[in-house]
């Protein structure tokens, strides 16, 4: 009988080796993904992390991970993918949208469902591992946060939100180290102490914490854990940064990605329309000239609209420049079929704006009262405000 069990011990060494690389394959394939999806290639990134929950289909890092990435490609597509798509739209209950993609939100729905349901199952075999709760709180966090993103309905995502913020939280309790919850448990944060009164007053019943200061701290202690959702929380935090109005403290995470990320062209648009609502037009300007020459290189897939987008972008830093001619026409480009409609509001804004340098005042509000039209069809409370302003 003896003879036989080097034999055994080396057929499981070769199992243990085998499911070993199994792991590291799908790790690997993770991160060449994450790389990919953050460059824009999300179609590529979906056919590696596909690959992933293939070598490993009991993991829910991969099914996450794959969920992740589909919801993305649905925002690109939808062309909801700039900050501001998000400033001062936090308290929308139920925003009209288009339907996504239907074979990319059956995989979303599928994919989230099944790392729901086994990171379900790591919790309840191991009640104390963070790690578990960390895997269920950020799948169940990215489910709530598709409700509320690509289904447009906030209150409808509420059940979810709920939990993840459970979850994340209680990772805190058992392993204060693990920053990677803070991303998850200070985005809620933040956004709650942005509720209206009575609406914060229900989600404290609920369960939630608020507290803005607190949640941008916990993001950033994510950041700086330099962990798998690092990226995550530094667009969170170029997002909150803007409306904080912390223009340089944006603007340094920006620098950031635009060196980890350098295909990710949207990333160098951001920068442009950071560093114009920081009063530094003049930076804006040739930023976005930059990105306006990159994208003409480009041939990968455009979020609709991004042509007039870009120029809107750049049209407005020309006009606190002064640059009248420049800014006008790249505002004409903006303004041209295919601009989404808060672009086309905007850039209506901006044009009234270079009517009243020259000072025409009938131009300036003929401008303001079409931006004000367009801008309300286009649930754009940001821009109707300025148009309103325009005298």
């Amino acid at each position: 009988m003896t003879p036989r069990r080097p034999t055994i011990a080396a057929l499981l060494f070769c199992l243990a080796t085998a499911a070993s690389a199994r792991a590291q394959s799908a790790r690997d394939l993770r991160q060449r993904a994450s790389d990919l999806s953050y460059n824009l290639d999300h179609d590529d990134a979906i056919k590696l992390l596909r690959q992933a929950v293939a070598a490993e289909p009991n993991e829910a890092r991969n099914h996450r991970a794959l969920a992740s990435t589909v919801w993305l490609e649905i925002l690109f597509k939808r062309g909801a993918v700039t900050v501001d798509h998000y400033l001062g739209s936090f308290t929308r209950t139920n925003v009209e949208i288009k339907n996504p993609p239907p074979e990319l939100d059956a995989e979303f729905k599928r994919e989230v469902a099944r790392a729901i349901e086994l990171a379900e199952k790591q919790v309840a075999a191991a009640p104390n591992d963070a790690q578990a709760h960390l895997e269920l709180g950020t799948a169940v966090g990215l489910q709530a946060t598709y409700i509320a993103s690509v289904e447009g309905k906030l209150m409808a995502g509420f059940k979810a939100a709920r939990r993840s913020y459970d979850e994340t939280e209680r990772v805190l309790e058992l392993d204060p180290k693990k920053k990677e919850a803070g991303l998850i448990v200070g985005t809620y944060r933040y956004i709650i102490s942005t509720l209206s009164l009575p609406m914060r007053l229900m989600a404290y019943v609920a369960g939630f914490g608020g507290g803005k200061e607190r949640g941008l701290q916990m993001i950033e202690e994510t950041v700086a854990a330099g962990g798998e959702n690092r990226t995550d929380a530094e667009f969170a935090l170029v997002l909150l940064y803007n409306r904080e109005k912390r223009y340089d403290d944006a603007m340094r995470v920006l620098a950031g990605l635009r060196k980890r990320y350098p295909r990710n062209r949207l990333v160098i648009l951001e920068t442009g329309a950071t560093a114009t609502r920081a009063g530094r037009a003049a930076e804006a300007e040739r930023v976005l000239t930059e990105g306006i020459e990159m994208l003409a290189n480009d041939p990968r897939p455009r979020i609709p609209g991004e042509d007039a987008l870009w120029h809107y972008k750049r049209g407005a830093a020309r006009v606190r420049l002064g640059h009248a001619e420049a800014a006008q026409s790249d505002l004409k480009v903006a303004m041209s079929a295919g601009a989404a409609g808060w672009v086309l509001g905007r850039s209506n804004v901006e044009m009234a704006r270079l009517a009243q340098q020259k000072g025409d005042k009938a131009a300036a509000q003929r401008y303001a009262a079409e931006a004000l039209s367009v801008c309300t069809r286009s649930a754009d409370p940001i821009c109707v405000d300025e148009a309103k302003a325009i005298k």
